[in-house]
């Protein structure tokens, strides 16, 4: 049932982007600076494209932003888990090597009072 439900919201949100598309089919210019500055700077540039391609790689480069800034963000979260996971590995061994020792060659019930 889940599956059904996420492919239909997967159809409602492309329908919207072609919607989107179909009514900004115009095209726009992009330049790199104004033309004040790139007359200075002697840079020119510009590139032209549908608005809704424009609208839609905003988009994107948006949540590309998003993403790193999150992964940047969780780094210490991330090192910390990786650092405690390490120790917590370390005492269980610890802990299994003393186990070993304490238990040599004696009763599990002589172990426990000693």
């Amino acid at each position: 049932m889940m599956r059904y439900i996420r492919y239909l919201f997967l159809a409602v949100i492309g329908l919207c982007l072609i919607i989107v598309a179909l009514a900004n089919r115009g095209m726009v210019t992009l330049r790199l600076m104004p033309e004040e500055l790139a007359s200075i700077f002697q840079i020119s540039g510009s590139v032209t494209l549908p608005l809704f391609l424009v609208i839609f790689l905003g988009i994107v480069a948006g949540l590309l932003i998003g993403f790193v800034w999150e992964w940047m963000r969780e780094f210490k979260y991330r090192n910390d888990l990786s650092k405690k996971g390490k120790e917590v590995h370390r005492l269980e061994r610890e802990v299994n090597v003393l186990k070993a020792k304490s238990g040599e060659g004696t009763d599990d019930v002589l172990a426990l009072i000693e």
